[in-house]
């Protein structure tokens, strides 16, 4: 277009190719933003109503998770850890850590959510997120009502509407060298240490002084 307009010359692509390739010129082409990728697999974004609406001192277990994601920089890289909260006894109910941010990373830890023993049945559990594009999409709106779950999500741009999870991802980075971590399987080891030592292993003053799993059994109990 610019040999055209500028200069009058009319020269077919293919030649341009050739001249570019002998010469060793290279174009410069943007990169596709791997946000708006995601976003364009996608046909229908719905935003749900923030049923919970900072309700988050729960009393029976197994009636109202929180989910979300955060980024862990490690060695030069970056992973991206989900997890799934039980706003009752502080259990961190399922969890998944990926490399990448496509749509697998939410929709396998739900899947891990529906091997969690400790879960008779899931119907009914409302679920709260934020707007984020994983929790918007149809396939993870599918999934959720296939299990007849109940979708929440925080207003937009308000992250305290979910700040329970958001506490748990802060305590997790306190814990965790997971900087130090050199590769991507060191990495999941140390966070799959971490999620049983944080739910068997870590006592906490809110929980009548008790692990996040004892807390859950006390309340079944005395349910």
């Amino acid at each position: 277009m610019k040999l055209k307009s500028d200069m009058g010359i009319v020269m077919n692509h293919k030649k341009i190719q050739r001249i570019k390739i002998k010469y060793l010129l290279f174009t410069k082409i943007r990169k596709i933003n791997p946000y708006k990728a995601i976003m364009k697999k996608t046909q229908e974004h719905r935003i749900f109503d923030n049923i919970l609406n900072r309700n988050f001192k729960q009393k029976i277990p197994h009636r109202v998770f929180g989910t979300d994601i955060t980024y862990l920089p490690f060695n030069h890289r970056t992973a991206y850890l989900s997890a799934v909260k039980d706003f009752a006894s502080g259990e961190i109910v399922a969890w998944n850590v990926s490399q990448h941010l496509e749509m697998d990373i939410v929709l396998n830890t739900i899947k891990s959510m529906k091997k969690n023993t400790s879960i008779s049945s899931l119907q009914n559990i409302l679920i709260h997120s934020d707007q984020g594009f994983h929790y918007t999409n149809p396939q993870y709106i599918n999934m959720i009502k296939q299990l007849k779950m109940v979708q929440s999500m925080s207003r937009k741009g308000n992250c305290i509407d979910n700040s329970p999870t958001e506490s748990f991802f802060g305590h997790f980075k306190d814990d965790v060298d997971y900087k130090e971590c050199k590769t991507f399987e060191e990495l999941k080891i140390s966070i799959a240490k971490y999620m049983d030592y944080y739910n068997n292993k870590r006592y906490q003053w809110n929980l009548k002084k008790m692990t996040p799993v004892q807390y859950r059994n006390h309340l079944l109990t005395n349910a």
